[in-house]
């Protein structure tokens, strides 16, 4: 089971996952000239963060797994 620093980490970049893609998604649904110059900007963010957390987290059940 996944403990102590490393659930918090793995929190925390969910987290941060979840605000660029509220924000991602609030900028496409007002529109204009900022969605239209940001938009792949935040997407690639959001993927950016998504792929961090993804392997924090695999790392962590590896980790734990391996019983260290």
């Amino acid at each position: 089971m996944v403990q102590g620093p490393m659930l918090y980490i793995i929190g925390f970049a969910c987290i941060a996952v979840l605000v660029v893609l509220l924000f991602g998604v609030g900028s496409f649904a007002k529109g204009g000239e900022f969605n239209q110059k940001y938009a792949n900007k935040i997407m690639r963010m959001r993927l950016l963060l998504q792929f961090i957390a993804v392997i924090l987290i695999v790392g962590a059940v590896a980790l734990a797994r391996s019983g260290g």
